[in-house]
């Protein structure tokens, strides 16, 4: 191998090459190419006559997921093989805007006759591209992130009835190649019935994992959190990295990391490849979650929202159109503007102050190996609901084929033990039980007379729905919304469609209401009514909530 040094290419910006070697394409043995590794990039040069910049290409190492080298089985072949897999953003072909598109650059290095000495060859380019990829972006925005470990084990758990029941198709589709390509060890877990993924972690040896990984909609999450927060060793568990993989209708997390990683929208399956490849970078960053007390229930914890009115009847009563996918809440939107109703209710709120946010911010400007530190914990209650995205009755046992796949046995369907077993969990500081009056330094909204009101933690609300735009994951604060009573249908549908965007703060619609809280309470006066927390229905009636600033970990890549 030629070992070199040269001068940056100030035309190109491309950075000093340190590797150098010339090989053959394995598509196509008659075309020899120039390859140079530098700290930034891949540059591979075809050796023709033709003009440079027609047979010149630079793949950053930012973009790029794994590399492998690697023999086939013709033992008469001497050549070894270097395959490396990237995915840049390009432009689409068929529409404007760009996405994450995969590119595979292999070649063939034969140099020596000797198949081991080409073979070691190949693994030392491929261990560079590798330990070099791994170096382009622990630092994001001047926070140092934590890294999963390589290699890396996931547990997979995929919900092949959510969204459009496709989740499976999209794991052989996309994930699957891509995990490998990472050289990700993942097993595969196909969840069967309402609360199999909550059950499983709870008694699972979170030891034998690096991650858990979620490929369904955000109910099969809101499970997976609660079932951590369950368990005796809540405290380790909950540090447990988590993935998100956008496999059903809503797929508002996978949309709001999306966001996080400065990327151009994007939706569908386009989404998940971007999702998959921030999941190969294995970058993990803290992030809140938000403890909620109802009235006879035992407490839970959220991960993204809580919703009560418009918003969640829209959520629940669009079910019925899941079939059509993310669109079931346009039509569900449609659907209730045109018998909006009116919600009585009273609503108040601990307000973020200042100081709590710089705090914050010096918070966030940490490691991502930060610790949950929390002494004389006392147990609390979690609410043990059923996931309409993880709820399935299907027969797949071991039909995907992933490098591990596990086989999990159909049980009798039992009452979780949760109803009944009060988990431990963080301590609620900023709480009075909710049959005692709120403390003097909480705001009681005047108004009583609501259309909906809408408590984010994270930017979107859906694919499509940029609900908090200054929302981060890990602020450490509730992104209160609430629209009073008066407001028009045509206003606000116009407010819905400025949310696709993330622009309804800035139409000075003067029934909308936003604020930053780190706690609130909501007493229902209607009778009847419906509450979701991250999309799933809740006991309806009095409740109030508390912000947790990361307690979690996620994957952000």
């Amino acid at each position: 191998m030629d070992h070199r040094r040269t001068e940056p290419d100030l035309n190109t910006g491309i950075s000093p090459v340190t590797l150098y070697g010339e090989f053959t394409l394995t598509s196509n043995r008659k075309v020899r190419c120039s390859v140079n590794l530098t700290e930034r990039d891949l540059v591979v040069q075809r050796l023709t006559s033709a003009p440079v910049g027609r047979s010149k290409a630079a793949f950053s190492l930012k973009d790029c997921v794994g590399c492998r080298a690697y023999r086939e089985d013709d033992n008469a072949d001497p050549a070894a093989y270097l395959a490396a897999y990237f995915y840049p953003l390009r432009r689409r072909w068929m529409s404007s805007g760009v996405s994450r598109q995969r590119v595979e650059q292999c070649f063939r290095l034969a140099a020596l006759q000797d198949p081991r000495a080409n073979l070691e060859e190949a693994e030392k380019w491929a261990r560079a591209v590798r330990e070099r990829a791994a170096r382009q972006q622990q630092l994001r925005d001047g926070v140092l992130l934590s890294e999963l470990p390589r290699p890396c084990r996931m547990m997979l758990l995929v919900n092949p009835q959510s969204g459009k029941g496709q989740a499976l198709i999209l794991y052989n589709n996309h994930i699957q190649r891509m995990l490998n390509e990472a050289g990700v060890i993942h097993t595969l877990v196909i969840t069967e019935r309402q609360n199999h993924a909550r059950e499983m972690v709870k008694e699972a040896d979170l030891s034998q994992w690096d991650a858990l990984v979620i490929m369904s909609g955000d109910g099969l999450l809101y499970e997976v959190i609660n079932g951590l927060l369950e368990r005796s060793d809540w405290e380790e568990a909950i540090r447990t990295p988590l993935g998100i993989l956008p496999g059903g209708s809503g797929n508002a997390l996978a949309a709001s990391v999306h966001h996080y990683s400065g990327a151009s929208p994007v939706s569908s399956e386009e989404l998940l490849v971007s999702c998959g490849f921030l999941l190969c970078k294995g970058l993990v960053s803290r992030m809140d979650l938000v403890s909620i007390h109802l009235s006879s229930s035992p407490r839970l914890f959220s991960f993204l929202s809580l919703a009560w009115g418009f918003v969640a009847d829209v959520d629940i009563e669009s079910e019925k159109y899941r079939h059509v996918g993310a669109a079931r809440f346009t039509v569900g939107t449609l659907v209730r503007l045109a018998s909006l109703r009116v919600y009585k209710g009273k609503l108040a709120y601990l307000p973020a102050t200042k100081q709590h946010n710089n705090q914050e911010g010096l918070r966030n400007n940490t490691t991502g190996h930060c610790n949950n530190q929390a002494s004389s914990l006392t147990p609390a209650p979690v609410l043990c609901r059923p996931s309409r995205d993880s709820s399935c009755n299907n027969t797949f046992h071991n039909s995907c084929h992933s490098n591990n796949s596990l086989k999990v046995r159909r049980s009798e369907s039992t009452p979780s033990r949760s109803a009944t077993k009060a988990p431990a969990g963080p301590p609620d500081s900023l709480l009075v039980p909710l049959d005692q009056p709120l403390p003097a330094n909480w705001v009681v909204v005047p108004e009583e007379d609501f259309v909906l009101m809408l408590a984010m933690y994270q930017s979107h609300l859906a694919e499509d729905l940029l609900a908090a735009p200054d929302a981060a994951l890990n602020d450490g604060v509730i992104h209160l919304f609430y629209v009073r009573a008066g407001i028009s249908r045509t206003a606000l549908l116009r407010l819905f469609l400025a949310m696709e965007k993330g622009a309804h703060l800035a139409t000075n619609c003067q029934h909308l209401v936003h604020t930053k809280v780190r706690a609130l309470r909501l007493e229902p006066y209607s009778p009847k009514g419906i509450i979701t927390v991250d999309g799933e229905v809740v006991e309806y009636g009095p409740l109030q909530a508390e912000v947790h600033g990361g307690l979690s970990r996620l994957i952000t890549g």
